[in-house]
Formats: C-alpha cells, sequence, structure tokens
C-alpha cells in the first residue's frame, strides 16, 4: 500500500480501531477476566509495555519502506481460518469454556492487527518491531488442555524437587504421587500449588530482560529456558518449608500466611539466581565482542600495501637529502 508516512500511520491506526470495535466483545471480557484472575493479571500490561519497547526503537524504523503484501497474507489468512475453524466446531456442538473463547478470539485479533501491520508499514519496519509485536501474544490466555498441561506439569515437576529437598534434609518422608507423608502429617502438593502464575510472570520476565539486555540469541533462550528449573526449585523450597515448619512448629502452619500469601517471598527469591545468571550472560557478552571485533578487523581490515620494485633503488644524493630535509622540518 503506497502513500506517505502520515497516511499509513493513519492507516493502521483506522485498522486497529475497526479490529477493537468488531472484537468488543471478547476484548472486554479479556479485561474482566484479567482483573479477576491471578493468573492473568498480567495482561492488562502487556499492551503498554509493547507499545513502550517500539517507543525506544522509533528512531530506527523505516516507515517509508515498502509494503509487504505477501508477508501480510500469511496472518490475515491465519486469523480467518481460526475464526472459520471456531465457528465450525461451536455449529457441531463443541462447547468452549470461557478461557478457550478468549483464547481463540484474542489470537485472531491480534492475527489481523499483525496483518495489518505488514500491510500498512512493510516488511523492513514489521522485522525491527519483531519482539514488541510477538510479545503482544501473553494477551491471550491459556487454552484450558494448555493450561491443564502447563498445572499438572509443573505440579509434579514441584513434587520431584521437594522430594529430593526433603532427603537432602534429612527429614523422614514417604512419598505417594503428589502427596508426602511427613512425621505427624501427611502434605499433598495441589495442582493450584503448582506456581503457574509465578512462573509465568517470571518466563515473561526473561524474554524482556533478554531483548534489553542480551544481544546473542542462545543467550537470550537458554535464560528464558532457566525459568523452568528455577521455577520447580522455588515450588519445591516453598513446599519444604511449610512441611518442616508443620512438622517442627506446628501442624497449623499449614494454614499460616506463609502457605496461603507467601508466594511473593518466594518469587523474590527466585529472582536472585535468575538475575545473578543474567549479569554472567552479560559479562560473557561484553568479553566476546572485543574478540568478535578482533576478528573482524582481522578478516576484512587487511591493508594492501603497494608492491615494491624488485630492482635496487637509485636515488641521487641531492634526492635523498631533500628527502631527509622534508622528514627533519
Amino acid at each position: 500500500m503506497k502513500g506517505t508516512v502520515s497516511q499509513r500511520l493513519t492507516g493502521l491506526a483506522a485498522l486497529a480501531v475497526v479490529l477493537i470495535v468488531c472484537f468488543g466483545q471478547p476484548l472486554c471480557e479479556l479485561v474482566g477476566r484479567a482483573l479477576h484472575s491471578d493468573l492473568y493479571s498480567h495482561i492488562l500490561l502487556v499492551p503498554f509495555i509493547s507499545a513502550y519497547l517500539i517507543w525506544l526503537k522509533r528512531r530506527d524504523l523505516a516507515l517509508d519502506s515498502g509494503t509487504a503484501r505477501g508477508w501480510a497474507v500469511i496472518p490475515l489468512l491465519s486469523g480467518g481460518a481460526l475464526l472459520a475453524g471456531y465457528w465450525c466446531a461451536a455449529r457441531a456442538g463443541w462447547k468452549p469454556k470461557p478461557d478457550d473463547y478468549l483464547a481463540a478470539m484474542t489470537l485472531a485479533f491480534l492475527l489481523f492487527l499483525w496483518g495489518g501491520g505488514f500491510l500498512f508499514l512493510g516488511l523492513q519496519t514489521m522485522r525491527r518491531v519483531a519482539f514488541p509485536a510477538a510479545f503482544l501474544i501473553f494477551m491471550a490466555p491459556f487454552p484450558v488442555v494448555a493450561r491443564e498441561g502447563i498445572e499438572s506439569f509443573f505440579q509434579r515437576g514441584s513434587a520431584d524437587a521437594a522430594d529430593l529437598l526433603f532427603k537432602m534434609s534429612g527429614m523422614p518422608v514417604l512419598r505417594q504421587g503428589t502427596g508426602f507423608h511427613l512425621p505427624g502429617f501427611a502434605l499433598e502438593v495441589a495442582p493450584q500449588c503448582s506456581g503457574i502464575h509465578s512462573s509465568l510472570v517470571l518466563f515473561i520476565t526473561s524474554w524482556l530482560a533478554g531483548y534489553l539486555f542480551l544481544k546473542s540469541p542462545w543467550r537470550r533462550a537458554a535464560l528464558a529456558l532457566a525459568v523452568i528449573p528455577l521455577a520447580l526449585a522455588r515450588n519445591g523450597l516453598r513446599i519444604v518449608t511449610i512441611g518442616q515448619l508443620c512438622v517442627h512448629v506446628s501442624p497449623d502452619m499449614i494454614h499460616s500466611p506463609i502457605h496461603h500469601h507467601g508466594g511473593p517471598l518466594f518469587f523474590a527469591l527466585s529472582l536472585i539466581p535468575f538475575f545473578l545468571l543474567l549479569h554472567l550472560f552479560r559479562r560473557s557478552e561484553s568479553k566476546d565482542r572485543p574478540k568478535a571485533n578482533a576478528a573482524a578487523e582481522t578478516q576484512g581490515g587487511v591493508s594492501h600495501q603497494p608492491a615494491l620494485p624488485s630492482g635496487p633503488i637509485q636515488d641521487s644524493p641531492r634526492n635523498v637529502g631533500a628527502d631527509v630535509r622534508r622528514l627533519t622540518l
């Protein structure tokens, strides 16, 4: 789509308004879900974070680049196919749960918005804002099947971590699945204890920190993947702490604030190794950068000296003296 920069931005803004109107009902329900859910409380912040990241790169945007109709077709068709598939499944008798409905509608909304970005801004601009645009995916809730699968993974993984920590502490323990029989007390790791909310927040934080502070793609990916063992260790430590208190202090500690409201404390503890790992990655990048620059200079900075004559150089004494005088002046 040809036009001035202001016309393109106006067109994209108009498309965004049209999409917000068309998806008004599911978007309003999404806001209500975020306001009343601990798991999805971050959704309200995602658009503002994405807008801020784009604002940081405002000087590097090539808004006068050509449009990318071919690339725009991919998300536009995908959004249309998603809506068509949802409608056909509903007509066939499928009754989606609220989170399934919001996940499908939010993803379709984002696909149409990304398609408009390719159409109005062009491929070069979309490449430069690829991360802020992709970051909007965190607006979409998990489908129920995905959420239950993630909860089950962290539930069992946290039980494994707690079992290891119990044995390391010398506590006599008998494990049965996700349950632990301690001296005079039984403890069960419920799905609500999986820590999926804090793990999701830490995962989002890892992507933001990697984008802002790291350059290497593999270091960014490693930082994000490190969230999984950190989350399991954090949940395991919380379970062991509660179990130790119930055995050595009182079984009533299961109803204490450290159980029901101790999540932020253990989340803060998990930030210590997280930021330590980020610091180590930044230091390793700062060490690798001079080596990369030196290698680039070695490969691309070889100077070509003019060929010297093969025969003997014969200069008259007068010329040599002139050269010497020029050097000494």
